[in-house]
């Protein structure tokens, strides 16, 4: 496929009517339009949450560089953005993670086990909407880290 055929691609699947009421149902088939675009704009709607709450810890970081001459006022706020930097990190992370699944959506491979290629449930999609595995697969991968741990 060229180029122009892959993008008006692109452009076709990008402009899927969602009714604000829909939600995937286990009676249509699997990872059809109306899924597909409901993943997305879920995606993306989670990453732009993301990115703004970045955003504003980033202002206030910027904004509360002051000195504060009351040693314990200063340890607790050292200690208040220690913690929002460690949250920070972790959503970061998970925009990762978001931008991976919206890249498996673009390539045809969102919702299905990277372990065992089967359907991912509607629910678990729905529920953690970066899952990579079924909810078996996920818990047998638990129980091997486990072992290995215990070792």
């Amino acid at each position: 496929m060229n180029d122009l055929s892959q993008t008006e691609g692109n452009k076709m699947k990008q402009e899927v009517f969602l009714p604000d009421d829909y939600r995937p149902a286990d009676d249509e088939p699997f990872m059809n339009d109306l899924q597909v675009e409901y993943f997305r704009r879920k995606l993306n709607n989670w990453k732009d949450e993301l990115q703004a709450g970045t955003r504003d810890t980033i202002e206030a970081l910027q904004d509360g560089t002051r000195n504060i001459p009351d040693v314990n006022d200063r340890a607790s706020e050292e200690t208040d953005r220690a913690l929002e930097l460690r949250t920070r990190d972790r959503q970061r992370k998970l925009v990762s993670k978001i931008d991976a699944a919206l890249r498996r959506i673009d390539e045809d491979e969102f919702g299905y086990c990277t372990v065992t290629g089967e359907p991912i449930s509607l629910k678990r999609l729905d529920a953690r909407p970066i899952a990579t595995m079924s909810l078996e697969a996920q818990e047998r991968h638990e129980r091997r880290e486990k072992v290995h741990r215990d070792d």
